[in-house]
């Protein structure tokens, strides 16, 4: 297997009908991070975490509201030569256009969210845009949701919502099967918990693939459902998802082509 593995099949969905990251200020001071409590340590220590891989991957996002929509997706990691890594994301679609991106530190098996930045723009949709950043040193999380300022005090393992996304994927890739975090969104704290429920081999372009499937598990009575299916064989790289909505819609990603160097 070469460094660089290029891989096409069907696709994955990311944040509902469109995917976007933004260029973000670089860093002028860099945070310690925050201090992890024994119990967390020995969590993450019992399993083998693999190390981030650069990546970058294209994907197809459908909507389906009554009429069909579709768009593209792009998605990349990049390590910077400060020690940080950039996470983006970039949608466009007929819509809505995304950027959406997260700088961050990967320590002890850990995202560690640095600056977390949000745009939505759309024909007919209103404009949306959501700031965080993550001061470890004092352990403030500061910023905006939609013109509304907001200023949290931090919690060990807080992450965003990117990071949350990047952390779930190494948490499978390291033999996890079921996880929880603590998620800062539109200005509050959120619980967000995923569990590996089965293995489903997908009919793709290239023949068949066998997958891991995950869902967000969430309360009993919800009539939303997120299922998410991970290649092991690719890195365990996210191929396909879908959001089913308590109205019906269905909301798809599936990934056509990606590139993780070693």
């Amino acid at each position: 297997m070469t460094a660089s593995l290029l891989v096409r099949f069907p696709a994955a969905i990311i944040t509902c009908a469109a995917l976007t990251f933004s260029q973000t200020p670089a860093l002028a001071d860099e945070p310690q991070g925050e201090t992890e409590s024994p119990q967390q340590q020995t969590r993450a220590q019992a399993f083998d975490y693999p190390p981030l891989l650069p990546l970058k991957a294209s994907y197809n996002a459908s909507m389906d509201k009554g009429i069909s929509l579709s768009g593209s997706a792009t998605r990349s990691l990049t390590e910077r030569d400060d020690g940080t890594w950039i996470y983006r994301t970039d949608v466009d679609s007929f819509i809505a256009d995304i950027e959406e991106s997260l700088i961050l530190r990967w320590e002890n098996n850990r995202v560690i969210p640095l600056k977390y930045r949000y745009k939505l723009s759309g024909f007919l949709i209103r404009d949306r845009k959501e700031a965080i950043d993550f001061d470890w040193d004092n352990r403030v999380a500061s910023g905006h949701h939609e013109g509304d300022r907001f200023s949290l005090e931090l919690e060990d393992g807080t992450l965003d919502p990117m990071g949350h996304q990047l952390q779930l994927h190494q948490d499978i890739r390291a033999g996890k099967r079921e996880m929880e975090y603590r998620v800062i969104d539109k200005g509050d704290y959120d619980t967000d918990r995923f569990a590996v429920i089965d293995e489903e081999t997908l009919q793709t372009d290239q023949g068949e693939m066998m997958t891991l499937k995950a869902e967000k598990v969430r309360d009993d009575d919800s009539k939303r459902q997120t299922l998410m299916w991970f290649a092991p064989d690719q890195e365990y790289l996210l191929v396909r998802l879908l959001q089913v909505e308590p109205d019906g819609s269905r909301y798809e990603i599936r990934i056509d082509d990606a590139e993780i160097r070693r």
